[in-house]
């Protein structure tokens, strides 16, 4: 009975050793840290990448308009997102940090299953990131929104419609591609559509997106917000500016 005691005892002060170990590492190296912002579509997708991912991580809120000098030694850019692996690596710009995710998580796959789709999984992640960014989101998000944390100003009323009548063009070829394939880029959902939906739900936050003349895009659109790894950025909310009741609907 006394060795067996003697023995449980040992056990558990071996248990209690490595807990102990654990903690320090943990404290060393801490969890793995997103710098983002709310309504940046770059950091939502890679928000949604690590959602369909299952990987744990933090979210660090970076005013970039700031400049803090700790930010700048992760990302001499200055810009977001960031990501900050537990060993303290810093990787920069959104398809930077998705590819490398894609690569140490490889379950599910977001880059396609062959050099063709991945090749068109990357020229449509080039087609919302820039195009889609330059000519919509930088127009009403960038406008309405960023501006005034930049302290530039008023909204420029005749880029705030540009954003509005580009975004229709984005929407027809959303239905185009959708129309003749399952998702975006062919049969799988990819990160081209998370691309795509990252900045749509971004014009969505202020109700910009004209979802009732493009049913084919809704539809489409429904089915990424229903997605689990979609739904934390349905809760996210900007002092003083209210999104739309339709925004967290997730049947509209």
């Amino acid at each position: 009975m006394m060795v067996f005691v003697g023995a449980a005892k040992k056990v558990t002060a071996a248990i209690f050793g490595v807990y102990l170990r654990l903690r320090k590492l943990m404290y060393k190296f801490p969890m793995r840290t997103l710098y983002h912002n709310w309504l940046s579509p770059h950091s939502r997708k890679v928000r949604i990448v690590l959602g369909e991912k299952k990987l744990d991580f933090e979210l660090e809120v970076e005013k970039t308009w700031e400049r803090r000098e700790k930010f700048l030694r992760l990302n001499p850019a200055g810009e977001i997102p960031v990501l900050v692996e537990t060993g303290g690596a810093a990787i920069s710009g959104a398809q930077v940090i998705c590819e490398y995710l894609d690569e140490i998580a490889v379950d599910p796959p977001l880059l396609g299953s062959g050099p063709m789709e991945r090749a068109e999984v990357r020229r449509l992640c080039q087609w919302f990131d820039q195009k889609f960014d330059r000519e919509v989101t930088n127009n009403l998000v960038g406008e309405k929104v960023l501006k005034r944390f930049w302290g530039k100003g008023s909204p420029d009323s005749n880029l705030v419609r540009a954003g509005k009548a580009n975004i229709k063009m984005h929407l027809d070829y959303i239905g185009y591609l959708v129309e003749r394939r399952t998702w975006l880029a062919g049969d799988q959902f990819t990160l081209a559509d998370i691309a795509a939906g990252a900045q749509l739900s971004c014009v969505d936050y202020l109700g910009d997106v004209p979802w009732a003349d493009y049913p084919v895009a809704k539809d489409w659109y429904a089915r990424i917000k229903s997605r689990p790894s979609f739904r934390p950025l349905l809760g996210d909310l900007l002092a003083g500016v209210k999104p739309p009741a339709h925004y967290t609907d997730l049947d509209f």
